[in-house]
Formats: structure tokens, sequence, C-alpha cells
């Protein structure tokens, strides 16, 4: 009977036993008559002893001319070895090569250059650091929709071309679109978010979002993934509760499933383990004098920059929601502040450590006139809103919801430098490929 076939993050239940692996190899060093040849295969990691006596001599040969990421079938017994960081090695009895490159692998150990590592993107998803990132980031998916699909929530998918504007017309990506004219890549899928609420209730969408703005910081990326709630009756009050109870649920279930990754990323998970409801909350009016207090040149009335929301959020330990932002810098669809009119109902949630902004949410118009005023003082399109019109005129009622930013949520999480190294194959400004 043949050895089975069994995957890195199971050879725990073969202790003993012999097994197959199907990997790659991505380090190697010998040591005169033992080569140690560290495997991966996607599950995980591992180092597969082959000793020169225990195979054929061309076996053995054959296994020092592998350059690395060679793909490989290795036989071996399963041994616990608590040295090792898996706590297992697996002893070779058998090396089948499925191809050998022809050329040195392009990422050494050396250090690399940032340009050169994202124009080998597709190499450098290969490494220990970005599968831990990649995990991550599935885990953050997982959780996400787990927790909506518990309380009830129905995802239901939004346009990617669309007719509507959704967060000003100045980041829309335009497409020619047959008969019709121009469409435009999303910028958020909250329109229809809001007409599938009036059908469902409580509802999300989740899908690539595109930004135009030619934004160079390290929080920006013109391609990126959004979750975003929308819930009929909510308010503003509910719909921040809604907030810091997903993010909260999603960090516990992060550390929980993900310990080693975070541990190979080197996280200081301490400030994620504060992550439980309630967050801190401060109004637009308090943060700008808080800010001023703390030296930066922000004048009332203007949105937070990203060096603003750094000095922000390290006054924190944990979350900060800042709410009732001016009107005049915030999306046309949201609620009027019933005491100011010069606010509206809605808030940014921050997280510490100086990472900023990872949701965006309101309390939307409900009020047919007072949304109908708005489109026109933003100079949009009346045509393109008239079935979001027809929201308010069958049956308007309170709702609220907010995008969550999956890169952005990822980053902090992981306690990257950049969001670049949150998504798979990032697009930014400079970057279409690969």
């Amino acid at each position: 009977m043949s050895a089975p076939w069994v995957e890195i993050k199971n050879l725990f239940r073969h202790e003993g036993r012999e097994v197959v692996v199907k990997g790659w190899m991505y380090n190697k060093r010998s040591s005169g008559k033992i080569h140690f040849l560290q495997l991966r295969d996607g599950s995980g990691f591992i180092q597969a002893v082959m000793a020169k006596s225990d195979i054929p001599e061309e076996t053995f040969l054959e296994a020092k001319g592998l350059w690395l990421e060679a793909s490989v079938e290795v036989t071996g017994i399963v041994r616990k070895d608590e040295r090792a960081p898996s706590g297992y090695e697996l002893t070779v009895t058998d090396l089948k090569v499925i191809h050998n490159p022809e050329h040195e692998y392009p990422i050494g150990k050396k250090e690399h250059g940032i340009d050169f590592l994202l124009d080998n993107r597709h190499l450098w998803l290969r490494s220990q650091r970005q599968r831990a990132i990649m995990k991550v980031r599935d885990q953050v998916i997982w959780a996400a929709r787990e927790y909506l699909h518990n309380e009830g929530f129905l995802l239901t998918d939004s346009p990617i071309l669309t007719g509507s504007i959704g967060e000003g017309a100045s980041g829309l990506f335009e497409v020619p679109y047959f008969d019709e004219g121009k469409a435009y890549l999303a910028q958020t899928g909250q329109l229809y978010a809001e007409a599938t609420a009036a059908a469902f209730g409580k509802v999300y969408t989740f899908g690539p979002t595109f930004r135009a703005e030619k934004s160079k910081t390290r929080r920006h990326l013109t391609e990126f993934w959004m979750l975003e709630p929308e819930v009929a009756f909510y308010d503003h009050e509910d719909n921040m509760r809604l907030q810091e109870n997903l993010v909260s649920a999603i960090v516990k279930n992060v550390l929980e499933h993900c310990g080693r990754e975070l541990k190979d990323l080197e996280r200081d998970t301490s400030v994620l383990e504060r992550v439980e409801p309630p967050f801190y909350r401060i109004t637009y009016d308090d943060a700008v004098k808080m800010l001023q207090g703390l030296g930066s040149p922000i004048e009332y009335g203007t949105d937070f920059g990203g060096d603003d929301e750094t000095i922000l959020t390290r006054q924190f330990d944990k979350p900060v929601f800042v709410e009732c932002y001016p009107k005049k810098v915030k999306a046309f669809y949201m609620k009027q502040h019933p005491e100011r009119e010069d606010l509206v109902l809605c808030d940014d949630l921050l997280a510490p450590e100086g990472y900023g902004e990872i949701i965006g949410g309101s309390q939307r118009e409900d009020d047919l006139d007072l949304l109908f005023s708005r489109i026109r003082e933003e100079g949009l399109p009346e045509e393109s809103y008239d079935w979001y019109l027809d929201l308010r005129r069958y049956g308007t009622f309170i709702h609220s919801g907010f995008g969550l930013g999956i890169e952005r949520l990822v980053s902090w999480i992981c306690g990257l430098h950049h969001i670049r190294e949150a998504i798979p194959f990032p697009r930014t400004i400079y970057r279409l490929n690969p």
C-alpha cells in the first residue's frame, strides 16, 4: 500500500507513519551527508531531513542540485521534534522532483527594495510573511461574514458597473458603456444596499470598489474590498453599536485562529486583546480642538488627513469613533443632524496605533426633499438618482450603514506599515502589474 498524500498542517495526525508531501522547497542547507530541505505546500512549513545513508545515491545527488522553489514530492516518516517550529520533522525515504527551475529564484535571502518585490508580487506571495498576512486576511473575511450571518444579515451583491455616483465625481473611473454613454466603476455598494435593505431589512454587500483619487499615502489603494452592511430602522447610535460589535468579533476571531501568523509577523497583540465594546467616542468638534492642542494645523470645517488621524489615534488604546462631521465634507446621502443643520449624523471609526480610519458610516437621509436638495447642491445628475429617490417616495424609513475597508483592517491587525501588503495584487496610481 502506497503512502498517503498528507497536507503539512495535518502531519501531526500521522506521527510515526510514512506519508507523501507535495510542495515547494523554499530553503535548503547541507551538512556533509545530510540535506535539510525546508518545504511548504500552502498549508504550512516542514523540515525534511535527508540522510545519504537512507536513500539511493542518485536521489541524494538530485536533491543537492535543487534550486529554491523546486516543486517536489517527498516521501518520509513523520517524527516529533520539539525543536522544530511546527513540532515535527520529516525523515526522507524518497524524493521525486516534479520541476527544478533552470535559473536561480529571483527573490533571495538578501534585502530587496519594495519596488522589486512588488514587480515580483506573483512570487513574493510565496514568502512566509506574505502567507501569514493572507491567512489573516482570509480569517478577517470569514469572521465578518460569519458574524453578519449569525445576526440575520443577507448578502446582496451590488453591481460593479454603475451609472450613479456614490462618493463624489473626482474619484470616478469612467468606462464607455455601449449606447448608454458613460458608466463608472463602483465606489461603493451602499446605494444598492439601501434598496435591498428596504426589501430584506438587514443586508450587506461585499466586493471590490474603486477610487480614482491620486492618493499616495500608505493607507490608499485604487482598488480595494469593502464590506458594507445596511440596516432598516437602525439610527446613528444603532449603527455605531453594530460597528464596534463587528470589529470586536473579527479581532477576537483572528486572535483565536491566527496566533501563529501574528507571531510570524512579530505583532504585539496586547492592543488587539483590548478591543472590546464600548469603543471611545468623540465629536468632530472636540476632535479638532484636541488636534489643535496637540499641534496640528487643522482648521475647523476641513476633513482629517492621514497625519491628523495618526496623531488622534495615538491618544487612545483601542478604536475611537469620531462622529458628526460638517455636512460640507461628507457625502450627499448622510442624514442632517437634528440640532445643527451644518452637521450630519455620521461616524468614522479610527483604529489605534496611528492606523486611522477603518470604517466610514452614517445614518442615511430619509427625507425626500432634503435628499433631493443635497443632490442638486452637489451638482449630481438628477436622472441617475431617480431610482434612489424612489426609496424615499415609497415607504421611506430610518436606516443606517457603513463601509469597512478590508485592507485597512488587515493592515492594523497585522501591524503593517503599508496597505499594499494587505491585498494579493495591489493597485495604486503607480502600479497595474502584475
